[in-house]
C-alpha cells in the first residue's frame, strides 16, 4: 500500500480489503473482561506491514499481539472500544502529578527491546503477583508475547539505584504511539507503575511529536480496564468508526 496516501485513505482502503476478504472469527472462549460471556476475534497476520497501516489497524478496532492482530467480534457485545488519548491536549489529575512526582528519582532508559532474563524474572513475578493465571510467564510466551513484533516498538526501562523495577513496551507508527504491556516489580506497587509508563509515554510522544497515545481496549463494565478512561481528555472507537470523546465521571488513575 503508498505509503504516502494519508491515514483517512489508507484506513478507509484497509476497512475495505478486510471487507473483502470477509474473515470468519475463530472459536468462541470466556471472555476475560466481562464475567459470563463469551468471545471471538477476527485475526489477521498482514505483510508486509508497512508504516502507518497498523495506526489505520487501530483506528478498525485492531489490536497487535506478537506478529498477530486481532479485533473482538462477539455475539451480541461490541464493548471492546479502542481508546486514545489526544496528547496535545492531555492534562494530569492530581493524582497523576503526584505519582509522576514519586518517581522522579527513577532512571528512565528508552531504547529497541531487549529481552533478558532478568526482565523475564521479573514479568514471571509480576504476573504471579496478579493471581489471575491467564499467563504463565515462561520463555516462550515472555519472547513470543512481548517481544515478537512485526512494528517498530520500543522499551522503557525504569531504574532505581540500577536496580531493574519496570518495563514498558509500546509501538511507534509515525503519527501514534500503542502502549503494548507494562510488567513491574511488585514490590513496587505503591509507586503506581503502570500510572507512570502510560504518563511516561504521553511524554514520549510530545518529544516525538506525535499526536496520539492509544491505550488499547476500554471495556465499559471492567473494573480493571476502567483506569484507562482516567487520561484525560480520552477518545472512544466508537462501532461506527468515530472517535467520540469520553464523558463518563471515572477518572481513576491506577493502572497496571
Amino acid at each position: 500500500m503508498n505509503g504516502d496516501i494519508t491515514h483517512e485513505e489508507r484506513t478507509r482502503l484497509l476497512a475495505q480489503a478486510i471487507a473483502r476478504e470477509s474473515p470468519e472469527p475463530g472459536a468462541p472462549f470466556p471472555c476475560p473482561y466481562l464475567p459470563g460471556r463469551m468471545a471471538r476475534q477476527v485475526t489477521l497476520v498482514p505483510t508486509p506491514l508497512v508504516a502507518g497501516a497498523y495506526h489505520s489497524l487501530m483506528d478498525l478496532n485492531f489490536r497487535r499481539l506478537g506478529l498477530v492482530f486481532y479485533r473482538p467480534d462477539c455475539e451480541g457485545c461490541g464493548e471492546c472500544r479502542m481508546v486514545r488519548v489526544p496528547v496535545s491536549a492531555f492534562r494530569p489529575s492530581r493524582g497523576q502529578r503526584r505519582c509522576w512526582t514519586r518517581n522522579a528519582d527513577l532512571t528512565v532508559e528508552v531504547g529497541r527491546p531487549v529481552p533478558t532474563e532478568a526482565k523475564r524474572r521479573l514479568y514471571k513475578r509480576y504476573l504471579d503477583h496478579r493471581h489471575d493465571g491467564q499467563m504463565d510467564g515462561s520463555p516462550s510466551e515472555f519472547h513470543g508475547f512481548l517481544y515478537t513484533s512485526s512494528v517498530r516498538t520500543v522499551e522503557i526501562v525504569y531504574l532505581w539505584q540500577g536496580r531493574l523495577l519496570g518495563v514498558g513496551l509500546a509501538d511507534l507508527e509515525p503519527q501514534a504511539m500503542s502502549a503494548v504491556y507494562c510488567y513491574f516489580d511488585p514490590d513496587a506497587e505503591s509507586r503506581s507503575l503502570g500510572v507512570f509508563n502510560v504518563l511516561r509515554m504521553v511524554e514520549e510522544c510530545r518529544q516525538r511529536g506525535l499526536p496520539y497515545l492509544y491505550l488499547g481496549y476500554y471495556v465499559r463494565g471492567c473494573g480493571r480496564m476502567s483506569y484507562k478512561a482516567g487520561y484525560r481528555p480520552c477518545e472512544i472507537l466508537d462501532r461506527t468508526g468515530r472517535w467520540v470523546r469520553e464523558t463518563s465521571e471515572n477518572r481513576t488513575g491506577s493502572g497496571r
